[in-house]
C-alpha cells in the first residue's frame, strides 16, 4: 500500500504510531463561534436539514463544478461533502465525513465528522450546533471539539484555518438565511435632467 500524500511539512501525529515519552501529542482544542440571525430558530435549522438550502452554504473550497454534497439528516444519518482545491497549480481533494449523532427540530443536533485531504484523516470533530430565540430572530452556538492527526509544521496555522474556515461556513449560512442582509447597497435614483 502506497504511503498518504502529505504536503511539505506535515508530520503525522497519530497516537498508535509512536510511544514513549517522545510520541507527538495530536494537537486538540475546543472554539465556540456564535451568530445572531434575524431569522427564527426554525429557518436556521431548516437550512442545515434540507439538502438544497444546504448545498448553498456548505461548501469546501474549490470550483462549483467539482463540488459533491449528499445528506441524510437524521440520527445515525451522514453528510459527504468533497470538492478539489486548485493553487499554484497543485491540486488537493477535500473531503468531509459527518455522522449525525443526535437531533432536536429547531433546537439542537450533535455531529462528529472526519476531514480529509488527498485521502488522509486530517482531524476529527465532535460539534454541537445550539439554537435558542434572541430578540427578532434567533441565536446560533457553534461548539467543535477537534483534535488533529496530522498537522502542518506544530499544528498552530491548522487550528486558526479550522475556526476561519468554519467562520467563513457560518458566513455563508447568514447569507441562505438572512438574503436582504447580505444584499449590497441598493443604487441611488439619479434624478432626470432638467427639461
Amino acid at each position: 500500500m502506497d504511503a498518504p500524500h502529505r504536503a511539505p511539512g506535515d508530520t503525522e501525529r497519530s497516537p498508535g504510531d509512536a510511544t514513549g515519552p517522545e510520541a507527538p501529542s495530536a494537537p486538540r482544542g475546543t472554539f465556540v463561534l456564535t451568530r445572531d440571525f434575524s431569522a427564527p430558530r426554525a429557518d436556521v435549522f431548516r437550512a442545515f436539514a434540507e439538502p438544497g438550502l444546504r448545498a448553498r452554504w456548505f461548501r469546501l473550497p474549490g470550483r462549483t463544478a467539482t463540488a459533491e454534497h449528499r445528506l441524510d439528516f437524521r440520527v445515525g444519518g451522514e453528510a459527504v461533502a468533497r470538492n478539489v482545491f486548485s493553487s499554484g497549480g497543485v491540486e488537493e481533494h477535500l473531503e468531509n465525513q459527518s455522522r449525525f449523532l443526535d437531533l432536536v427540530p429547531d433546537e439542537r443536533f450533535v455531529f462528529a465528522y472526519t476531514a480529509l485531504v488527498n485521502g488522509v484523516r486530517r482531524w476529527v470533530s465532535l460539534v454541537t450546533v445550539e439554537l435558542a430565540d434572541e430578540a427578532g430572530g434567533s441565536r446560533l452556538s457553534w461548539t467543535e471539539h477537534y483534535s488533529y492527526l496530522v498537522t502542518t509544521g506544530d499544528g498552530s496555522r491548522d487550528v486558526a484555518h479550522l475556526r476561519g474556515g468554519t467562520a467563513l461556513l457560518l458566513n455563508g449560512l447568514s447569507a441562505v438565511v438572512e438574503p436582504d442582509r447580505h444584499r449590497g447597497p441598493r443604487p441611488i435614483a439619479t434624478p432626470p435632467p432638467p427639461a
